[in-house]
């Protein structure tokens, strides 16, 4: 008899989600490293960052591939909150309070942030300007990235997360030998079905992350054109 049958004796169905859950992790975390490296480009062509992109290792681990989208993202923020640093530090205070003034025309914030970054760079463009406000400005951009590193770490955390990426394709049953690696045989079924609330409270994180990401990066398109 098979290990999964042995695992699964009730319920031949079960056998499949396991590896259908895995597949639905990896194509969420491919479009996040997608999304993140467009947030990234644009930051590196229009703030003079020099944010390294970021590529799956089909060599590692879940969890070191959480990892790295973690690094990268923290590393976005900590560029973000030197260009509050910088926005802070050179301009008058009342000019500073209107840029997080929600009844500030954008063009007139636009306008302000380009006055620093022409200080900072010698030279600043409009779009420049337009993508430091978008990232400071946008609540819906810092929440979901909040979330999403929260959640990743969960995942990495979880009974999967030790497993390859790349062990989808060697079978149900590796698959199965990873896990037990990790877990007692009559724990697995507990933590299988935490490991779908994650990847479901992940997913739909990663929607608001990536179209966050899309309302900055859309918009740079739009300048540029």
């Amino acid at each position: 008899m098979a290990l999964s049958d042995l695992l699964y004796p009730d319920n031949p169905k079960r056998k499949k989600e396991l590896i259908q859950l895995h597949q639905e992790l990896l194509d969420c975390m491919s479009t996040n490293f997608h999304a993140t490296n467009e947030l990234v480009g644009v930051l590196n062509e229009h703030l003079g960052c020099t944010i390294t992109p970021i590529e799956m290792r089909e060599s590692s681990t879940v969890k070191e591939n959480c990892e790295i989208i973690i690094q990268v993202i923290s590393e976005i923020q900590h560029q973000v909150q030197k260009i509050d640093h910088d926005m802070k530090e050179k301009l008058e205070p009342v000019l500073y309070q209107k840029l997080y003034d929600i009844k500030e025309p954008e063009l007139e914030k636009i306008a302000i942030a380009q006055r620093v970054f022409s200080i900072i760079f010698g030279e600043a463009t409009s779009t420049a300007a337009m993508v430091a406000i978008k990232l400071l400005g946008s609540n819906h951009l810092t929440l979901s990235v909040s979330k999403l590193i929260g959640l990743l770490a969960q995942i990495g955390a979880s009974v999967l997360g030790g497993v390859s990426i790349t062990i989808i394709g060697l079978g149900l049953e590796m698959i199965l030998h990873a896990i037990l690696g990790a877990v007692e045989r009559n724990q697995l079924l507990t933590a299988v079905r935490s490991y779908e609330k994650h990847l479901a409270e992940f997913k739909a994180a990663s929607e608001k992350y990536q179209h966050a990401i899309h309302e900055v990066t859309s918009l740079v398109r739009q300048q540029i054109q």
